[in-house]
């Protein structure tokens, strides 16, 4: 039979029920912030062993290993909000797929992952990992692929909050929403939360409405929250349009890092293509000749490119019943359905915002 435990106690109540039971004695305010702790740890305890172990062990129990209980239930903790929130691991391999002549790249590996894998000598030196960074630049330029694969390399979790699931109780619960997935998220431990379409949450306020500016004041109130946690969490955001953020967002505090992800040059494009190819059933390939008539392609064309080379050469299989390899004529016969994404404007565009907002 389950006990009858006491609710709404006051500090002081508190303080003597723990007393009463373990005999160990704490201050009031410090009593009550442990009675929650303790029926926390006898409800671990009872799912532990499948049956109610009782107030009063659990209270027993919880202060002879206090150090120890409040790391299983922060475990325990952990396990349900990276389950409710989608958390995926993503392979190392991903880090590969980015040629190491692409300057986030190496920006990336310099001021975070290094410090965070190297963390004895980053400590030594005085080195702080950043724990807030904004990826900016053109649609389909490799953001979010950036940011799987700093999750990869760093074999921490991948959760991205996508502004639909702050929107799903109706945009006046957006600000409420945000501050609860937020407060999760700051207890997660090696875990890599990301934002795509970031402006859309944050967006200047000199012309928002009422309910867009509250957002953005949220997200500003959120940032320096994440940014105090001592535990392995990194905050990282994207966004096609950097000028519309707010501009309180963009000064030195809130974000550590605000790096560009631009077009792709002829190295970067054969490392992509090199990876896509390598999947793919194929027979004679001049790489260089594709990589040359792809010189406006962005890594989500890439992918496009060779989805619909794939499911091409799939086809002729199935209707020729022999085997079909993929060669370079192949991928020029595919080729001029898919419409390259940059342009020089676009490119233009971006060098002008990478000399205004980059900080690195």
């Amino acid at each position: 039979m389950n006990e009858n435990i006491p609710e709404n106690l006051s500090p002081e109540e508190c303080a003597g029920k723990i007393f009463e039971i373990s005999g160990v004695r704490f201050e009031p305010e410090i009593a009550a912030d442990l009675w929650e702790k303790i029926l926390q740890h006898k409800w671990l305890l009872s799912e532990k062993v499948g049956r109610d172990v009782g107030f009063r062990t659990a209270c027993i129990d919880f202060v002879e290993n206090m150090e120890q209980a409040l790391d299983e239930y922060m475990t325990y903790q952990r396990r349900d909000i990276l389950i409710e929130m989608g958390a995926q691991k993503i392979g190392r391999e991903i880090w590969d797929t980015i040629s190491d002549s692409q300057p986030p790249k190496q920006l990336v590996r310099r001021r975070i992952i290094l410090p965070l894998t190297e963390e004895h000598i980053s400590t030594k030196h005085g080195v702080t990992p950043p724990k807030s960074i904004i990826f900016f630049g053109p649609p389909g330029t490799g953001k979010t692929h950036f940011v799987k694969a700093i999750a990869g390399v760093l074999s921490w979790w991948y959760v991205e909050i996508a502004p639909s699931m702050l929107m799903e109780e109706g945009t006046e619960k957006v600000g409420a929403n945000l501050r609860r997935i937020m407060g999760k998220a700051r207890k997660l431990e090696e875990a890599v939360i990301f934002i795509d379409e970031f402006d859309e949450l944050a967006g200047c306020r000199d012309n928002a409405d009422r309910l867009d500016k509250s957002i953005t004041n949220e997200f500003l109130k959120q940032v320096p929250l994440f940014k105090n946690e001592a535990k392995k969490v990194l905050l990282v955001c994207a966004t096609n349009y950097i000028r519309q953020l707010d501009p309180a967002l963009l000064r030195p505090g809130r974000f550590d890092c605000i790096i560009p992800v631009g077009g792709l040059n002829d190295d970067e494009r054969k490392t992509i293509l090199q990876y896509y190819l390598s999947r793919l059933n194929t027979g004679e390939i001049d790489i260089e000749r594709i990589v040359k008539e792809t010189s406006r392609f962005t890594p989500a064309d890439i992918q496009y490119l060779f989805e619909q080379v794939a499911q091409f050469a799939f086809e002729h299989e199935i209707v020729e019943k022999e085997d079909h390899k993929v060669t370079t004529e192949t991928i020029f016969q595919i080729l001029p359905k898919v419409r390259p994404s940059m342009t020089d404007e676009i490119l233009e565009e971006f060098e002008r915002d990478s000399d205004t907002y980059a900080r690195v």
